[in-house]
């Protein structure tokens, strides 16, 4: 198993897909349901076997949360806020490209 690449609270974009996200979890490796793995269409479809990225995400059509495997994600270095409303109930403020949870968030 792999360490996760990407920290809570870092804003990140798609590989190729144009949208950006805040990541508030990650799993281990692949943890959603065959039917949405499958939906992915092949010649694009990741591995299950590496950390997987939950986010708080926007597009130009709006927010909405993703999920995400780590070799579709880059670091988003455009220092630019997120805009979904799901952030500030878990965070408290962006900085140097990082989201800092609220406290009593972390375990």
């Amino acid at each position: 198993m792999q360490s996760a690449k990407f920290a809570i609270g870092q804003v990140v974009r798609h590989r190729i897909f144009p949208f950006r996200g805040v990541v508030y979890d990650v799993d281990p490796s692949f943890s959603n349901s065959e039917e949405w793995y499958m939906s992915i269409p092949e010649e694009i479809r990741p591995k299950k076997d590496q950390p997987f990225y939950h986010l708080f995400a926007e597009n130009e059509d709006g927010a909405y949360e993703a999920y995400v495997s780590e070799q579709n994600l880059l670091a988003d270095e455009s220092n630019a806020p997120v805009d979904h409303p799901g952030i500030y109930d878990m965070f408290i403020e962006l900085r140097d490209g990082h989201y800092h949870l609220r406290k009593g968030m972390w375990h």
